[in-house]
């Protein structure tokens, strides 16, 4: 997908790390990220989950995520672990993003700039490895276009309030407004921790007391 980056060897570790730990916790490793000086573990519910990650299990996810981190040591230097949870709204990155979002409403920008439509709002109706089916919702030119991953700048999921209430059922906005509130951990439920390789940890170990 453009715009999106490729695994460099100390993510592949750092996945192969966290996927057990995750596993344990019966959450799933959705992307492992490298961004200059901070590797993000980003982990969610299994798909169909009704509710998302919360705070209390970013924070034993990162302690366990960290000992794992400096026991193997995959990443050389200074760095800071980010361990939070996609969110509500949220970027799709792999194929494995889309494939796991079929049925939600994106928000698609296209790399191409010479497009005619360069945005497109639509449902996801279908995904594989390489292309993803959207039911275009807005604009002129409705109905269902497939598009090729490759061609994908930028991708993202767009929350809704909630389902319309089925005939003679009762609920109100305010009570799904809670319940998104409580499933937007998101960016917010986020836990961090500045690390160091085990090198340079042995050498400050070397200073006189």
């Amino acid at each position: 997908m453009a715009g999106s980056t490729t695994d460099t060897p100390a993510v592949k570790r750092v996945r192969e790390l966290v996927e057990p730990v995750a596993s344990d916790l019966q959450l799933d490793v959705y992307d492992v990220e490298q961004r200059g000086g901070t590797m993000r573990v980003t982990l969610d519910t299994p798909t169909g989950s009704d509710a998302g990650v919360d705070l209390d299990q970013l924070a034993l996810a990162t302690r366990l995520i960290s000992r794992e981190l400096d026991h193997h040591d995959p990443i050389p230097g200074k760095y800071t672990l980010e361990v939070t949870s996609p969110g509500v709204e949220r970027t799709l990155r792999t194929p494995e993003h889309f494939q796991r979002e079929i049925g939600k409403l994106l928000n698609i920008r296209l790399a191409n700039v010479d497009n005619d439509v360069r945005r497109i709002q639509g449902v996801l109706v279908d995904a594989d490895d390489t292309t993803a089916t959207i039911r275009v919702v807005e604009g002129a030119d409705l109905g269902e276009r497939q598009i090729a991953l490759s061609s994908i700048d930028r991708a993202r999921t767009v929350f809704e309030w909630g389902p319309q209430p089925k005939p003679g059922g009762k609920g109100t906005g305010k009570a799904k407004k809670q319940d998104a509130a409580n499933k937007n951990t998101g960016r917010a439920a986020t836990q961090k921790q500045t690390k160091q390789s085990s090198d340079s940890s042995k050498s400050s170990n070397k200073e006189p007391s």
